[in-house]
């Protein structure tokens, strides 16, 4: 390895069946055990597969033998890397990507975008390494190796008295070490990028093209669960790499303008919400089916057939959950060394927020979509519930509290609780005696309404003072509803709680967000059967637990402190939904 630049460590994130999983797209030293004939029809040829490893349970016999775990990755050749780095002298540095919180004193902890000095990568999960006086172990997947190893940690250019950069730090050929650098940048850009579609395209052709060829095995839904829209991914990508390599300067690679390819295709870039939202059901089902050996014997066939690099399928799958995440990143290292007189800046400086924006728009979508079980579980918990289910046109809970509710045409005053989701209004009554008890009563249909501020007074309509009020007004039947809160400042808060809503139906409408009707049904699912079996109302999370066992004793035994399936944003804002009804303890029948 004659350069750093080799090799990059991208985000890991790791799921039940996989204690760890690939750390990058391009991987160096993965060494081959078998090499299997690839069927031009992407038929399965058990007479070639015979001659080469026997059958397929001589295949798993060898698979099994070499002490290979499905979802474990067989190589290990990023860590021989860097410490052939390491022993040789060289300074390595890696990125922090998420912060690492820990109260472990063996531990490393920082926040992300700290630079540590990894000092050892000999375990594939946990390393050791230094920031400034502080040494301690910390895990691999939170960082990714710098692309620019030679940096210091200062910014460049370096600048002398004068002004002038510092003639003596440039490299060969005339260029500044900003230029050598944004060389550096551009390449890692360029070369990822295809190897992300030879990814893609061994995915597409040497998994999903087998299986199809076997229903016997595989049902189009569960394939759809697996692979999600990868193939739609792959056809978006390779336009994207075309446009890419059109922008590349082969001779002069730092001066690229590709800042304006990532503004041309950020909208495609949001088909990758579906993917990553789906991901934890791939991960789910094929931990189901590699619980049969004729699935692992399929799988690994597949993998050989197609020549692919020894990565199990999970392993693949989780590369354009990755890839996504490090757009952002790339950019922005991009743009710290893209002088601002260069024709690219602007397009870099708005590829970097159009990408963040990308990033933020599949968080969204992926908190939206967790919260759904979270509406159904709420659901199952109201008494006496009638007509549809709330999931059929809602997704968020914007607000929720307590009002008096003023009906025609006795004008009678009613104490009801309000949960104001987008697009419907829902009310009901608390117990008598339980007062955690909430019983369905009503629902208002929010496209209809308009929100009307009504003054301290005497009301026309109902004929009554009323203080603290506000009325909703259908356009259509001229029906009116009257509110009124406590207190000055809930009245406030519910104005601008109903104005948030119509906002948030109209960026729905932008963006074209929906669930599909089998996630409605099967949240629906999932509360009817924890509301009958009698367990806590609360949200599992399965797809996030997992224990890192090592057998070494003075490696942290502890997870990391973090949540592991994040994207781009090192932390997330926390729903606000489990608060907004939280004091009315609804779960606790």
């Amino acid at each position: 390895i004659t350069s750093p630049v080799a090799f990059d460590i991208l985000p890991l994130k790791l799921h039940p069946f996989s204690q760890s999983t690939p750390t990058g797209l391009d991987c160096v030293g993965w060494k081959r055990r078998i090499s299997a004939p690839v069927i031009a029809d992407g038929a399965l040829d058990k007479t070639a597969l015979t001659d080469d490893v026997g059958s397929e349970e001589d295949l798993y016999e060898d698979f099994r033998s070499s002490n290979h775990r499905y979802g474990h990755p067989g190589g290990g050749g990023e860590q021989l890397a860097i410490n052939e780095l390491i022993s040789d002298g060289s300074v390595v540095y890696a990125e922090a990507l998420w912060d690492h919180v820990t109260m472990d004193d063996q531990e490393l902890g920082f926040k992300a975008g700290d630079v540590i000095e990894v000092m050892d990568a000999t375990n594939k999960e946990w390393w050791w390494g230094r920031i400034l006086d502080s040494e301690g172990w910390f895990p691999a997947s939170f960082v990714r190796l710098r692309v620019n190893q030679d940096e210091p940690m200062e910014d460049y250019p370096l600048k002398v008295e004068g002004g002038r950069e510092d003639e003596s730090r440039r490299f060969g050929m005339g260029q500044t070490t900003k230029d050598q650098m944004r060389t550096n940048v551009i390449n890692e850009i360029i070369s990822t990028e295809r190897d992300y579609i030879k990814h893609l395209k061994d995915i597409c052709e040497g998994y999903i093209k087998q299986c199809r060829k076997r229903a016997d095995m595989f049902t189009e839904e569960q394939l759809k669960t697996i692979f999600g829209n990868i193939e739609d991914i792959y056809r978006c990508q390779k336009k994207f790499v075309k446009a890419l390599e059109k922008k590349f300067n082969k001779d002069h690679p730092h001066l690229s303008e590709v800042g304006s390819c990532f503004l041309e295709y950020q909208t495609e870039f949001q088909i990758y919400s579906e993917y990553c939202n789906n991901h934890p059901n791939a991960c789910m089902e094929l931990s189901r089916l590699t619980k049969v050996n004729k699935y692992v014997y399929f799988f690994e066939a597949c993998r050989l057939l197609q020549k692919m690099i020894d990565i199990s399928l999970d392993g693949f799958l989780l590369t354009p959950v990755q890839k996504i995440c490090k757009y952002p990143l790339q950019l922005a290292e991009l743009l710290k060394y893209t002088n601002p007189q260069h024709r690219d800046f602007k397009d870099v400086e708005a590829a970097l927020n159009a990408m963040k924006n990308v990033a933020r728009l599949i968080n969204e979508r992926k908190r939206r979509l967790e919260n759904i079980d979270k509406i159904a579980q709420w659901q199952s918990s109201i008494e006496d519930w009638e007509g549809e289910d709330v999931l059929v046109r809602s997704s968020e809970l914007i607000y929720s509290g307590e009002l008096a509710k003023i009906s025609h045409p006795q004008a009678k005053s009613q104490q009801r609780m309000f949960f104001l989701f987008d697009h419907q209004l829902v009310c009901c009554k608390k117990d008598l005696l339980r007062r955690d008890i909430l019983y369905y009563k009503s629902r208002i249909n929010m496209d209809d309404m308009e929100i009307v501020d009504v003054e301290d007074g005497k009301d026309k309509d109902f004929n009554i003072s009323v203080k603290n009020a506000f009325k909703l007004h259908c356009r259509d039947t001229e029906e009116v509803h009257l509110f009124c809160a406590k207190k000055p400042e809930q009245k406030q808060r519910w104005l601008k709680a109903f104005e948030n809503e119509r906002r948030q139906v109209q960026l729905d409408q932008e963006t074209g967000f929906s669930i599909t009707e089998v996630q409605k049904k099967q949240a629906m699912l999932n509360a009817s059967k924890q509301h009958h079996a009698g367990k806590p109302k609360a949200v599992t999370r399965p797809y996030y637990d997992f224990l890192m066992r090592q057998k070494h004793p003075t490696l942290p035994t502890t997870l990391p402190q973090q949540q592991v399936f994040m994207l781009a944003e090192p932390k997330r804002k926390p729903s606000n939904f489990w608060q907004n009804i939280s004091r009315l303890t609804p779960f606790r029948k």
